[in-house]
């Protein structure tokens, strides 16, 4: 079964656009909120996080502060 993957990001964070990269490319289907333009979700991230960073990925509720490629193959069980 697919796993809930949320991803707090911007436009322009090179660091974002990687980490969506590599979910599309591993067939991962995620909801992408730019925290930019969406300020209660920007608050969410920053309760889940306690980050102001971009990205943080929430998978299944467990939160990952920026690109950790290694740590979301883990969560994700790929």
């Amino acid at each position: 079964m697919a796993k809930s993957v949320k991803i707090y990001s911007t436009l322009t964070c090179p660091h974002c656009i990687r980490a969506k990269q590599f979910l599309k490319e591993n067939n991962i289907q995620f909801e992408d909120y730019d925290v930019s333009l969406d300020q209660s979700r920007a608050q969410e991230m920053i309760n889940k996080s306690g980050q102001m960073g971009v990205p943080v990925l929430d998978i299944e509720g467990e939160v990952i502060v920026g690109f950790d490629k290694d740590r979301i193959k883990r969560v994700l069980g790929i």
